[in-house]
């Protein structure tokens, strides 16, 4: 997949701005503060519908502006793809596909797809179970729509069953309800199992060759997924584990088991690297696995989504930063650096330099 064409209007730093990118590297050059990312962010909100900063979508608008939109072309094995999303400061959003108007969010997912690496990668290795299934989520949801849908049927009935459980105190003949809910979120949260199983287990025969290139040889990464119940693949081993916890969910106020409880484990060398990985060990990791979810893309997709590097070449070493470059032949890139030293060897198609939010040719 190529971008051919992206258009900011009122978006963060920009007034207007518009790119025409080439196929291969494209470099967005300038000092820290400058609207860089600004430009990254607003591609991968074409690709996710999310920002990956921000859930609020009034901090995507323009200081002072009343609206912001963005538009990309992309062209893809099968023809051209054209997605545009304006926002308001009501809150309220407006997406096309195509020129149309759409009217569920999942619509948007597989038109203009990518892989955003940033420094907030680092929080998929240190941080909470939430930012590895986040991480699986969000990849899964570009490669398969489905997946996305089945995600809002088990947060919906994750919503109700918690509400049910609070109102059962006041109630208690509310807890025959339970049961529907139960069914809901077992059959939504058994397709998630499944799909999360299969995916990491793809993510990490391929983040295991990536990780040791990068590396160099010297450590090995493991990637493993963790269900929160044995055999969630299974709608009825959910069921069970569910009835199993409902007296414990009742004291509780909330639901105690299920996909919303899932984690990935990342190991180097055998041992957790959350816990016990350096800060150089933590970021090789979300690097591995930024440029394995690339590769696994692909082999769904049956071509390249693009990929995003969002001010990393300065936190990586010499070596790193060699072995990183030598990945981008083939793949249409957007780096974003303060410092063009930092792509020594990179072979740049298009580059711009960014001031106050303004583009203008490197």
């Amino acid at each position: 997949m190529i971008i051919t064409c992206a258009e900011l209007n009122q978006f963060r730093s920009y007034e207007h701005c518009a790119l025409t990118p080439c196929a291969g590297v494209n470099v967005l050059l300038g000092d820290n503060g400058q609207g860089k990312t600004n430009v990254l962010e607003a591609l991968y909100l074409c690709c996710t519908g999310r920002s990956h900063r921000t859930r609020q979508d009034r901090e995507l608008i323009r200081w002072g502006a009343e609206f912001a939109a963005v538009r990309v072309q992309a062209q893809r094995r099968d023809g051209d793809h054209d997605v545009e999303i304006a926002l308001n400061a009501l809150g309220r959003r407006r997406i096309k596909v195509f020129g149309q108007e759409i009217s569920r969010s999942g619509e948007l997912l597989g038109h203009v797809t990518g892989v955003l690496f940033s420094p907030e990668d680092l929080r998929t290795v240190k941080d909470g179970p939430a930012e590895r299934r986040r991480f699986v989520d969000m990849a899964l949801s570009q490669i398969k729509p489905a997946y996305y849908y089945a995600l809002q049927r088990y947060a919906r009935a994750l919503k109700q069953r918690n509400e049910t459980l609070k109102a059962i105190a006041a109630q208690p003949a509310l807890a025959a309800t339970l049961d529907a809910w139960d069914e809901q979120l077992a059959a939504a949260g058994a397709e998630l199992m499944r799909q999360r199983r299969a995916y990491v287990e793809k993510l990490n025969a391929v983040a295991s060759e990536t990780h040791r290139d990068i590396a160099e040889g010297r450590e090995k990464l493991e990637i493993r997924y963790q269900p929160s119940v044995t055999g969630g693949d299974d709608a009825e081993a959910v069921a069970e584990a569910l009835f199993g916890a409902r007296e414990n969910d009742m004291r509780r106020l909330s639901t105690s088991v299920g996909a919303h409880r899932d984690d990935v484990q990342i190991l180097v060398e055998g041992r957790d690297v959350r816990a016990f990985g350096s800060q150089g060990q933590q970021r090789t990791a979300a690097l591995a696995m930024r440029l394995s979810e690339l590769d696994v893309m692909r082999e769904q997709l049956g071509e390249w989504p693009m990929l995003m590097l969002d001010d990393v070449m300065s936190e990586l070493d010499p070596g790193r930063r060699r072995q990183l470059i030598g990945r981008l032949k083939g793949i249409q890139t957007f780096i974003t650096c303060t410092d063009a030293e930092d792509l020594a060897g990179a072979a740049i198609g298009q580059a711009w330099r960014v001031e106050n939010g303004e583009l203008k040719d490197a």
